[in-house]
């Protein structure tokens, strides 16, 4: 049995926890590890903590939330993975773990199931649908592009342009790989998409996202969703082409078109010049030919109408011949209808005798001295009946003069009469009556009426009203009147009759 060693240090669970620390942070500063991911916990700060493990050991490991951000991949259990970071311990649980720096999945096969989840979860939410696609414009004024401004892909797609049919390009230059790549993709989709249609600055008819070829780890930002979705939210036609023939992304199945090159999305962009040159000449010389058949054949079916149509001869021989007899009866005619004219003048003439005039002439007169006549009478009968009616109407005003006069005295005796009764009623209730029976009405010097003694001070100047005038007073002291000097009889309040009759009341 081995006796402890008195000699070695003391030292607090602290203090070894801390030399443990140094010791495997100095040791283990970077490590770059590959292994099984195990159990994994999001937290509610955003950082990430999970087991990685294979099949004989297990190890802790977190990431922080600065660097959760840059990690766009979806960490789950079972997923193989390389982590690069920092070996160090947590003393509060007694182990160590690893804090991450990056994270990326282990092998092609990892890169390609996570490939494979993403395109069916934008599939399911239809950015796929064949229905949101739009059909390229057949020849576009402005063709956008966005790739890197240094490779050759630009230059490629310049070129091809420049042989088929030259049009304005305009490139936004970004990154096709590394961290921050695929928000810069995106970022310049919506930054085409934004341009107003008649600004400084066209607006592009046509995208292309464009990238050479690659392995699938440097095409990886065309896989991420915010590209994705950028590209289906495009309201201008887009063309993908990244990579080669065989390099499939995310973004060809979320574009309207996929082309396999970048030479072949600018042959798709626009037709060949020298072509579409052929085909307009070709079409000119069609239409000039058919214009020339359809000239010949009008000219054809207007010749065949002219052999149809009779001579010119032939249609006036009739109007003429009718014309020649009209104009040989016209003379006849014409001193025909003069002697039936002369006929029916002379006709009338002779029923024009002057016996005849002064005969309707005495009638007319006869006429108008009997309606003359009757005018007279009638107008003196008229005259008569007037006067008749006015009679009339003076004896029926001096009638209802007469009544007029008798209703307004009967109404003045009746308000005579009412104006005595109020004259009666106003004296009978005025506070007068009372003076004139021996009271007094005593005043202050507001000539208000002083209703309680209280309200009499002494030296108080009074007013005392009779019935046959005022006199001035000043108010003496109450005390001298209990002292045996005269005093004035105050009049007794009169008591109300129990049967509801409230008497005459106050005077005020």
């Amino acid at each position: 049995m081995n006796e402890p060693r008195l000699n070695l240090p003391e030292l607090t669970v602290s203090e070894l926890s801390a030399a443990l620390k140094r010791t495997i942070e100095d040791a283990y500063g970077y490590v770059r590890v590959r292994g099984e991911l195990g159990k994994v916990s999001y937290h509610g700060n955003g950082h990430v903590y999970f087991d990685l493990k294979d099949d004989r050991a297990c190890i802790a490991g977190v990431i922080w939330r600065s660097t959760a951000l840059r990690i766009k991949l979806k960490l789950e259990a079972g997923l193989e993975v390389v982590i690069t970071g920092r070996l160090t311990t947590y003393p509060n649980r007694s182990q160590y773990q690893i804090v991450v720096d990056t994270l990326e999945p282990a092998g092609l096969g990892a890169l390609m199931a996570l490939v494979e989840q993403r395109k069916q979860k934008l599939a399911a939410e239809g950015l796929f649908d064949e229905a949101r696609k739009q059909l390229l414009p057949y020849l576009p004024n402005v063709i956008g592009v966005i790739t890197s401004p240094t490779g050759a892909v630009i230059r490629d797609i310049l070129h091809r342009l420049a042989d088929r049919f030259p049009r304005r390009v305009l490139v936004w230059p970004v990154k096709v790989q590394g961290e921050g790549s695929a928000a810069e993709v995106a970022a310049a989709i919506a930054g085409f998409n934004a341009l107003p249609e008649a600004g400084p600055l066209p607006r592009p008819d046509l995208l292309i996202v464009a990238r050479g070829g690659g392995s699938l780890e440097d095409l990886w930002s065309f896989n991420e969703e915010i590209v994705v979705r950028a590209a289906a939210e495009s309201l201008i036609p887009l063309i993908s082409a990244v990579g080669h023939e065989t390099d499939v992304t995310l973004i060809d199945f979320a574009a309207d078109r996929r082309a396999p090159t970048p030479t072949a999305a600018a042959e798709m962009a626009v037709p060949v010049r020298a072509e579409l040159l052929l085909d307009i000449a070709s079409l000119a010389r069609r239409a000039l030919a058919c214009w020339r058949r359809n000239q010949q054949a009008r000219r054809t079916e207007l010749r065949a109408a002219l052999r149809a149509l009779p001579r010119a001869d032939e249609l006036l021989a009739v109007p003429r011949q009718r014309l020649d007899h009209a104009a040989a009866a016209l003379g006849r005619a014409l001193r025909t209808n003069a002697q039936l004219h002369r006929v029916e003048l002379s006709r009338i003439g002779g029923r024009l005798r002057p016996h005849l005039l002064h005969g309707l002439i005495e009638r007319r007169r006869e006429r108008h001295r009997g309606l003359a006549q009757r005018l007279r009478v009638s107008f003196a009968s008229s005259i008569e009946a007037h006067r008749t009616r006015i009679a009339r109407q003076r004896e029926r005003l001096a009638s209802l003069a007469q009544r007029a006069d008798r209703a307004i005295g009967v109404a003045l005796d009746r308000k005579f009469a009412a104006a005595e009764r109020l004259a009666q009623v106003l004296a009978a209730v005025s506070y007068r009556g009372v003076l004139a029976r021996g009271f007094a009405l005593v005043r202050d010097g507001a000539s208000r009426p002083v209703r309680t003694a209280a309200a009499v001070s002494t030296g108080m100047p009074i007013e005392i009203e009779f019935s046959d005038g005022r006199v001035g007073a000043v108010a003496g002291d109450a005390r001298l009147m209990r002292t045996g000097e005269p005093a004035l009889l105050v009049p007794r309040r009169r008591r109300r009759r129990s049967d509801g009759d409230e008497g005459q009341g106050t005077l005020f």
